[in-house]
């Protein structure tokens, strides 16, 4: 009889058949891919974040969208380059290490880029090729050799540090994990304590203000002459930092910046807000700072811009910190306020009867914290301090004197030959619209009756040189310009004052609390390092200046010099007939002026463009609207854009509802003009 059978062997299992350390090779490639997309993602991106506490508040982030935004930074760059290494599995070990050296090589070219651009003076394609060859070699050592394997092994527990850096040491902390603080109540003093009305602006020169005869330019700003004549201006009142995260607190605490920590209640628990608090109602409108705590003020009505926004900006982010060139584009220009049509608010306020300010078209285009604090202004049967920090008339500039709004493309320079001109002239345009939303707050506060009861402050954190080479808020400019950077417009309206005064004490924007809280009667309860302007002037007359907290800038006193007024070309405002053609310019946004409605509050009032690099630096350009010659600007020496010229139209009377016809003209000897052919 046969023996039976053997009974069939079974399949093999994968998994038990792997090689010796298969699963453990699959670790360690995915420790490499973590400590390398940390160094070149996560590390970088956390740590302008941390840096950068006042985008989160500007966006008006949660503590839960700022968690689940660092966990995407930390987490979900790896996870497409793990599935990619673990679909290559399929093809085979040989395969699936080739990836790897691949993958590996890739990151250490982008890492040397970020490198090599803070570190060697090389930008664009030498650069890129620099990083080509480091991560070439940087793979074949990774392949030859288990040193580097072993070392980014190690540097896997690099992201977790990098989080909890981010968590627990960086200025963003506080807004991450803040920490509650209902900060010190002031000491209520007999006698009446009027309604306090503060509006702040932003990023304001007095010089911008005045006219050749260092008085208020009427002409130009009406509102704010009109504020000045009812108030007292102290001339000589100077911010304590260009930088709004630093000025607003030390406005708002009394005290000169100390610490890079964040503008929150958590940093700065004894403010203001904290001050007034205990016997005022808050109504706070805060832009970049959060120092209102909780416990005193309620969330502003605006909405949320939502986490889709912080990971739309982080992913702009991204792009500059990981780019070959740097970025033209100052991340603080971002900052733009949301107009009350974008923030879906009704307007607040009824139709002035002012024809020049076309509010009734143009009334979407206020800014929406700006419509809900003119909504707020009302009496009430309580103290109240109204408070608006408004972002006007900083960067991004997009409006015109009227109220109207114009597209500008991100990266327009603002220094350099023919850019800082064009950069002051876009300023002093959103300065006249400014002046405008400084007169519908006084109208407000008249029609309610608020006016003659309140104390009311209307001044500007910091200025902003327009100097070239010098442009900015950064220590040149400070050094070179202090005058447009440190001097503001500094305007208090005692309740009941009728007559203007002028006041040339060495004011320094540490005196704004005790000076608010002398009028409101409240006693600070903290030593403050500025006295109130119902005091005796300070003795010293030098300024007191922060570029970075704890560092003071000394310079004299003084009220500074009024600018040269903006240059005009006698072409400006003339008609144009027919011209001979002789040369060609592109213009970057032609199709705007084929279907024009002034009445959405949108006009095409930045012009932008590139001539033939035969055209020499300098040679000026005469730009028309319907005939009419609304700029005349000069084509800048080329850069990375071409050779270039952009002009501000800032009247928009020059423009109709419809087509529009834009003609660009060189201008020659003795103004003859030669008209462009535009594409």
């Amino acid at each position: 009889m046969a023996p039976p059978a053997a009974p069939a062997a079974p399949a093999p299992d994968p998994a038990r058949t792997a090689p010796p350390g298969g699963w453990r090779a699959e670790r360690e490639r995915l420790l490499e891919v973590v400590a390398l997309v940390g160094l070149v993602v996560t590390q970088p991106m956390l740590d302008v974040l941390g840096r950068s506490p006042d985008f989160f508040l500007f966006h008006r982030a949660s503590r839960g969208e700022v968690l689940t935004l660092v966990a995407l930074v930390a987490l979900a760059p790896t996870l497409p380059v793990a599935l990619l290494g673990a679909a290559s599995r399929v093809a085979g070990r040989a395969v699936r290490a080739a990836v790897h050296t691949g993958v590996v090589g890739l990151l250490l070219a982008a890492l040397a880029v970020q490198v090599g651009r803070h570190g060697t003076p090389l930008r664009g394609v030498p650069l890129l090729l620099l990083a080509a060859v480091v991560g070439a070699a940087g793979a074949a050592a990774h392949r030859r050799w288990r040193g580097p394997g072993r070392a980014l092994r190690v540097a896997a527990a690099g992201p977790l540090a990098f989080v909890a850096l981010f968590l627990f040491a960086s200025p963003a902390s506080a807004v991450a994990l803040p920490r509650g603080h209902a900060g010190t109540a002031g000491v209520a003093a007999a006698g009446e304590h009027p309604p306090v009305v503060m509006l702040v602006l932003d990023e304001l020169p007095l010089v911008s203000l005045l006219g050749p005869d260092g008085r208020i330019d009427a002409a130009r700003y009406p509102h704010f002459a009109e504020l000045a004549a009812g108030s007292t201006w102290y001339r000589n009142a100077t911010g304590v930092s260009g930088w709004t995260p630093y000025a607003l607190p030390a406005m708002l605490t009394g005290r000169y910046p100390a610490e890079p920590v964040a503008p929150h209640y958590s940093q700065y628990p004894d403010n203001l807000f904290t001050a007034l608090g205990g016997l005022y109602d808050i109504r706070a409108q805060e832009s970049i700072t959060r120092l209102c705590p909780p416990s005193r003020c309620d969330q502003p009505a605006s909405p949320r811009q939502g986490l889709g926004t912080l990971i739309r900006e982080s992913g702009k982010l991204l792009r500059q910190v990981t780019a070959p060139a740097d970025s033209r584009v100052d991340p603080e220009e971002s900052y733009r306020e949301l107009t009350a049509a974008e923030a879906g608010l009704d307007a607040a306020e009824p139709v002035p009867a002012d024809p020049k300010f076309r509010w009734d078209s143009l009334n979407d285009n206020q800014p929406a914290r700006f419509t809900t604090f003119l909504a707020g202004l009302r009496p009430t049967s309580r103290p109240t301090l109204h408070f608006l920090h408004l972002l006007m008339p900083h960067a991004p500039w997009v409006f015109l004197p009227s109220g109207a709004r114009y597209a500008a493309p991100d990266d327009l320079p603002n220094d350099g030959a023919g850019w800082v001109e064009l950069a002051r002239q876009r300023h002093l345009a959103q300065l006249a619209y400014t002046d405008r939303l400084v007169g519908e707050t006084l109208r407000a506060l008249r029609a309610t009756g608020l006016y003659d009861k309140a104390l009311v402050v209307v001044t500007a954190d910091h200025g902003v040189s327009f100097d070239k080479g010098f442009q900015g808020r950064g220590m040149d400019a400070i050094r070179a310009a202090a005058g447009q950077v440190a001097w503001v417009p500094m305007f208090v309206k005692e309740p009941g004052q009728r007559a203007g005064r002028v006041d040339d004490r060495n004011w320094e924007h540490v005196d704004l609390l005790p000076t608010v809280a002398d009028h409101a009667r409240i006693r600070i309860p903290w030593h403050v390092d500025g006295r109130s302007a119902r005091q005796a002037p300070r003795e010293r007359a030098d300024k007191r200046f922060y570029d970075q907290p704890g560092e003071p800038v000394s310079f004299p006193g003084g009220v500074p010099a009024p600018l040269p007024e903006p240059s005009s070309h006698p072409l400006v405002g003339t008609e144009v007939g027919q011209r001979p053609a002789g040369g060609t310019a592109r213009v970057a946004d032609l199709a705007a002026f084929r279907a024009v409605d002034p009445d959405t509050g949108e006009l095409p009032a930045l012009v932008w463009g590139t001539v033939p690099a035969a055209v020499r630096d300098g040679t000026l350009l005469a730009v028309a609207v319907n005939g009419r010659i609304g700029a005349v600007v000069p084509v800048v020496p080329p850069d990375a854009g071409g050779r270039r010229f952009a002009a501000l139209l800032p009247d928009d009377r020059l423009f109709r509802a419809g087509a529009n016809r834009l003609d660009v003209y060189r201008v020659g000897p003795g103004d003859e003009l030669r008209r462009l052919s535009v594409s």
